[in-house]
């Protein structure tokens, strides 16, 4: 008995390095003397099939790495790239590969330019015979560079005049649209943009204005400019805000964030041409009415979280589906791996009918012709794995399969996406601002960023400078008057 129970221990002793698993466990010679041919024979299957066994754990695990798209996109390294098996000899020289684009700055014309210096050869550069006239065609060649960076300042002098007659004093006022801080509206809209676009913190804004700018400013004075940016967008971002309940399709994501050490959340909401985001201090369901309003009927593309569940209408989204499926895929029970491919083989059918229709290839009756047996295939599916018994299976195949209506408005209702990228794609730059900052330390300070989110999303969604939006707002607000709008085609 001692002697198997040797044997048993050098064959399938599981703390072995990956150096030493590389090589045969070693029978001790006392013990292999001991062996018959029969016995000898037994134990150098049962090492083979342990070797064998332990290099498919090993397989299995190299394969569950980050790049695995049962995982969200936030998980992953921004710059990591999936395996391409097949390639491991191919190497590609850096820069430009033949046959590619060229791409290069056009001329401008030369009535554009500051300054033209026409440049005439003196002589000939082989007898050295003087030259004259000028040339039809000139060669043309054009610098780029900045202009001397140097604020602009302007001083208003208040003179303070007595009365002759009764003699109190009185003192002249500023004109209208004058600041009574030492910041114009044009400097205040660049260090909000500085913030709350580009993602820059208080003290690396307050540098960039000494360095750059040679404005001297410090860490407490980017606050005070980010307080004016945040009253000046307040009627654009409340109408915004107002026009969500009036909307028929919104795209839905929210994110955890901070603000003073106490967990908050960053939600946003995504219409054709404009976007608000909001923090909340909650992600409950009444999170939702505050920022579309009670009267909401339009149709909402998110995930599966319950707190959207109490709108009307939904589109959960089929990319966060798709991985729901993959991890399915990877999972080791034999039975969730096969109703995992079984879903996935229609996913993908799904899309390439939706990708047609995008394109034009098909029209909307022959995609929703297209979309029936697919539809009833998952829908089956669905049942199959609500009704397995498997663990892993029934919890989620029973909420697809209930409110399986959820997964198919897409197919129902023409012009309804059947994924929230778009929302997703709206609430990434507000996720690395999270990240570099770790959230906001006051009440103003979220006001600030939501507005400033809402104003970067919203110009770019219509095509439109948010810095001269953001000048033209703060204007508005030093001269006490209405902020321009945000709302589209008005």
């Amino acid at each position: 008995m001692l002697v198997w129970t040797q044997i048993a221990e050098s064959v399938t002793t599981p703390s072995m390095s990956s150096s030493q698993s590389s090589s045969r466990p070693i029978i001790p010679p006392e013990i292999e003397a001991e062996m018959t041919p029969a016995v000898k024979a037994f134990v150098e299957a049962l090492i083979d099939h342990y070797e064998t066994r332990l290099a498919d754990l090993e397989s299995r695990i190299q394969k569950l790495t980050p790049q695995n798209s049962s995982l969200p996109p936030s998980t992953q390294h921004p710059h990591a790239r999936p395996a391409r098996p097949g390639r491991d000899g191919v190497k590609k020289k850096r820069g430009g590969q033949r046959g590619h684009q060229k791409h290069q700055r056009e001329l401008i014309p030369s009535e554009q330019c500051n300054e033209v210096i026409p440049l005439l050869p003196d002589a000939c550069r082989r007898c050295g015979s003087p030259l004259a006239g000028s040339d039809a065609q000139p060669i043309r060649h054009q610098v780029w560079e900045l202009p001397e960076i140097k604020p602009i300042v302007t001083e208003y002098q208040q003179h303070r005049l007595e009365c002759p007659c009764c003699g109190i004093t009185t003192c002249a006022m500023l004109p209208t649209g004058v600041p009574t801080g030492q910041s114009g509206p044009r400097l205040v809209a660049f260090t909000g943009l500085l913030m709350g676009h580009f993602r820059q913190s208080k003290r690396r804004a307050s540098l960039f204005l000494q360095d750059l700018l040679k404005m001297p400013c410090c860490p407490s004075l980017t606050v005070k400019m980010q307080n004016q940016v945040a009253l000046a967008l307040q009627v654009p971002y409340e109408q915004l805000q107002q026009e969500l309940g009036r909307q028929n399709q919104l795209f839905m994501d929210e994110s955890p964030t901070k603000q003073a050490n106490q967990k908050a959340w960053l939600w946003t909401a995504v219409a054709p041409m404009f976007a608000v985001f909001a923090i909340f201090s909650s992600r409950k369901g009444d999170a939702l009415p505050k920022l579309l309003g009670h009267a909401f009927t339009g149709i909402i593309n998110c995930d599966r979280a319950k707190m959207y569940w109490q709108a009307k209408r939904l589109q959960w989204c089929w990319a966060h589906l798709k991985r729901d499926f993959q991890a399915l895929i990877d999972h080791p029970d034999k039975q969730v791996q096969r109703l995992g491919h079984d879903l996935m083989r229609q996913v993908k059918l799904m899309f390439q009918y939706w990708k047609r229709y995008r394109n034009g290839e098909i029209n909307w009756e022959t995609f929703r012709r297209y979309m029936r047996p697919v539809r009833r295939n998952i829908d089956s599916l669905l049942l199959r794995g609500k009704c397995s018994g498997n663990k892993q299976l029934v919890g989620m195949c029973s909420e697809l399969h209930k409110h399986r209506n959820w997964l198919w408005t897409f197919v129902d209702v023409q012009g309804i996406e059947p994924t929230n990228n778009t929302a997703e794609r709206a609430l990434r730059p507000a996720v690395i601002y999270r990240k570099l900052s770790f959230g906001t330390q006051s009440e103003s300070g979220s006001r600030f960023l939501e507005r400033m989110l809402t104003v970067s999303e919203t110009c770019r969604l219509q095509n439109r400078s948010a810095y001269d939006y953001l000048v033209t707002a703060v204007t508005a607000h030093f001269s006490k008057q209405t902020p321009p709008t945000l709302l589209p085609n008005l």
